[in-house]
């Protein structure tokens, strides 16, 4: 097992860790974005689902 993870620290072929490190960067910046947005988006629908659903059922 020590030898598998010796030579696995050894590998140079592919891409890096710090390559790794900024797709993975990247990736999670998007996802923040998106769901800033979506959440904002969404927010607005379930004010505006509330609001009807206030007025559609009166109040007891």
């Amino acid at each position: 097992m020590k030898n598998l993870f010796a030579r696995f620290a050894n590998d140079e072929s592919g891409a890096t860790a710090i390559e790794y490190g900024m797709i993975a960067g990247l990736i999670s910046v998007v996802i923040v974005a998106t769901l800033v947005t979506i959440g904002t988006d969404l927010g607005a629908v379930f004010t505006n689902v509330s609001t009807e659903l206030k007025k559609a059922v009166p109040a007891s």
